[in-house]
């Protein structure tokens, strides 16, 4: 990565870290001179703050950044932005892998840029790698981020399913993985009737694409992820307000993606299954309509209430799928409903599971790896609210409420009961700038849910 150095040079500044608690004992510690310098530039001593400190004969002697605790990522992912351009080593007095791998990663987040369509002279801020740091592991979870932004930041012009297939296709030869793609008609052949149905108004065929890796030997992890590439709402169009960003309506597609790669450069010992049906919610002669009855993989009838809820149809046949296999473990991924963000906004993905001990396993890691999410119920009482008086199910709720959840809850019919399945239902983008989070595209909940997966399988 292009953000680190390997070696320190004679040019090279120390960026000394300082925790916000112990910020005023540290400048107590310092010579006048660092005093009122500090004095004269206003500087608070809150978490993120970053300052040269002048040596004796004026030149810059130290970096200075304020960080909130040990375990702060934000702070590093900041640093970049605000440092001027040159060299920086952490203060070898820092020997903690844990502390150096966070602050490494950090920096890391915050150096990404999308760059595809404006060539940007950044100036170069490299952070030296200390010598303790896990370098593999900043690296891979590093990449797997910037894997996620890119791909949600390409607008559908130039991520179309076709694509974000051959994204995968590239991230499979690149760890010896394989992938296939199932396109246009052969969905029906192959009996993905609901992917086909949603993706077959566009010019650019839906497909099923289908990612493997790892050791038959290994427990079975299977991710999906939504990969609409554009969502136009289909018949019930949508407002050009609510249409303007909804390139990233692939982004669950996107965050299983990063997330594969980053269980891929880990070498995580499980048999990794990546499934993503990719489609272009499109307007034509041959959309799919409002009432119209859908067959699903799994054999029950969905009645369309409305044609812009088209994520979980195409997500319930790949959720068949995934369960014929009985994986150990099926994580979903999906920008899927408004109804999450009014409920606890962008910021924070929403938690959806059939298995307490897994919920509080990724609580737990999401909180560890500052990626949380925030778990909502699978209320059953709701699931009536999914009622149709002619197919099984509809793919909308009856009135405006609890639509995330009754989303989630259409999702579990395509579930078998004894499969371990977590549903996120999720922003995948950050609606303005935030330390080491620009706005834009954003992987969201990936390093909380790796950060379980390893707690599980290494």
């Amino acid at each position: 990565m292009d953000c680190f150095a390997a070696r320190a040079d004679d040019s090279t500044t120390t960026l000394i870290a300082v925790e916000e608690a112990a910020y005023a004992g540290w400048l107590d510690g310092q010579d006048d001179r660092i005093k009122a310098w500090l004095s004269a530039t206003g500087f608070k001593g809150k978490p993120g703050g970053t300052s040269l400190l002048p040596g004796a004969d004026g030149s810059v002697q130290n970096a200075l950044l304020v960080i909130e605790n040990a375990d702060d990522l934000w702070s590093w992912g900041g640093a970049p932005g605000k440092l001027p351009e040159g060299s920086y080593a952490i203060d070898p007095a820092v020997t903690d892998a844990k502390t150096l791998t966070r602050a490494c990663l950090g920096w890391a987040l915050g150096s990404y840029v999308f760059d595809r369509y404006r060539k940007r002279e950044e100036p170069a801020r490299r952070l030296v790698w200390p010598k303790t740091v896990n370098q593999t592991e900043v690296t891979a979870i590093a990449s797997g981020v910037y894997l996620t932004r890119d791909l949600i930041n390409t607008p559908a012009s130039d991520m179309g399913p076709g694509e974000l297939a051959s994204a995968a296709a590239a991230l499979a030869r690149d760890f010896g993985g394989a992938c296939e793609t199932v396109v246009g008609d052969d969905l029906l052949r192959e009996n993905f009737p609901m992917i086909h149905a949603v993706g077959r108004a566009s010019s650019r065929p839906p497909r099923l694409i289908d990612l493997a890796w790892g050791k038959s030997t290994h427990p079975k992890l299977t991710l999906v992820g939504k990969g609409v590439c554009f969502d136009s709402g289909g018949l019930d169009l949508k407002p050009s307000s609510a249409m303007l960003m909804m390139k990233k309506d692939m982004g669950g597609a996107a965050q299983v993606l990063g997330l594969a790669r980053m269980i891929m450069a880990l070498t995580l010992p499980v048999r990794l299954r990546v499934l993503i049906p990719a489609v272009e919610n499109s307007v034509s002669g041959d959309s799919f309509r409002p009432l119209d009855i859908l067959s699903s993989r799994k054999g029950l009838t969905v009645e369309i209430g409305n044609t812009d809820a088209e994520g979980r149809l195409v997500l319930a046949d790949a959720l068949t799928l995934a369960c014929e296999e009985d994986p150990d473990l099926l994580i979903d991924f999906a920008t899927l409903t408004g109804a999450a963000r009014v409920a606890l906004g962008t910021d924070l993905p929403a938690l959806f599971t059939n298995s307490d001990s897994l919920a509080a396993d990724l609580a737990a890691s999401g909180s560890s790896a500052q990626d949380p999410t925030w778990r909502l119920p699978l209320h059953k009482p709701y699931a009536k609210m999914l009622d149709s008086k002619i197919a099984d199910t509809n793919n909308v709720s009856s009135g405006g409420y609890a639509g995330a959840i009754t989303a989630a809850l259409f999702l579990e019919k395509f579930i078998t009961p004894d499969t371990e399945w977590a549903h996120i239902d999720l922003m995948s983008w950050n609606v303005s700038g935030k330390p080491g989070r620009p706005e834009g595209g954003e992987a969201q909940a990936v390093r909380g849910v790796l950060d379980a997966l390893r707690k599980r399988y290494e």
